[in-house]
């Protein structure tokens, strides 16, 4: 089952691979959590706050030009000394108050907390203290997690499907299986099997039907 399991991962991650999404497998493969700066996180966390029940072309499309708003996410006091008028700029851009609001308040309490006691916070009990922030839900802070280097996957509704559809009832441990086998990290598999999942729109199927001879 393992060997059926990783070959059907190879697979899947060649596809990946060769519709150009690899840029995307190496940025996941070198983000490494000790190395997170206070702007990586505060783009993280406005990453996944903003993707929160929208798509991710939508969002995509429009970061750039919110992250000028926030000035590129260069510290977390910046943002909120400068918070009334990122506020506003922001709105203009992408129309949703709450999300926007959700960013500055996240920005806060880095700023009044300190960044490095937050770090260290978050590696005593990463899950709970990421869902401190506004918009950060049970899914969501995975995402989040995955996102800044913690070692878990993003449980959306591709992996659990694909999970699922291989007899798994968790998706932590489904991607920790194939992590173990195949020597990728388990947001690295994650992003090759969610991005697998966007690309072809049969992929349960196809996942079904393929067998290797072992």
């Amino acid at each position: 089952m393992d060997s059926n399991l990783v070959k059907k991962y190879f697979f899947v991650k060649k596809i990946v691979i060769e519709e150009g999404y690899n840029d995307e497998i190496i940025w996941q493969k070198n983000i490494i959590f000790q190395q997170i700066s206070e702007s990586d996180f505060l783009r993280e966390i406005s990453w996944v706050i903003l993707s929160s029940g929208m798509r991710e072309k939508v969002i995509s499309k429009y970061f750039p030009i919110i992250s000028n708003c926030f000035y590129n996410w260069i510290s977390a006091e910046k943002i909120t000394i400068n918070k009334i008028s990122c506020l506003e700029e922001a709105l203009k851009i992408f129309n949703h108050k709450k999300k926007i609001a959700s960013i500055i308040a996240a920005a806060e309490l880095i700023f009044k907390r300190g960044f490095d006691w937050f770090k260290n916070e978050i590696v005593k009990d990463p899950i709970n203290k990421l869902k401190e922030f506004d918009f950060i839900g049970p899914i969501t802070v995975f995402h989040l997690a995955k996102n800044i280097g913690l070692d878990v996957a993003k449980p959306d509704r591709h992996l659990v499907r694909i999970a699922l559809n291989e007899g798994f009832d968790d998706v932590q441990e489904f991607c920790k299986k194939i992590s173990k086998v195949s020597g990728d990290s388990v947001p690295v598999v994650d992003v090759v099997l969610w991005r697998y999942a966007t690309i072809e729109p049969k992929y349960l199927d196809i996942l079904k039907k393929i067998r290797f001879v072992t």
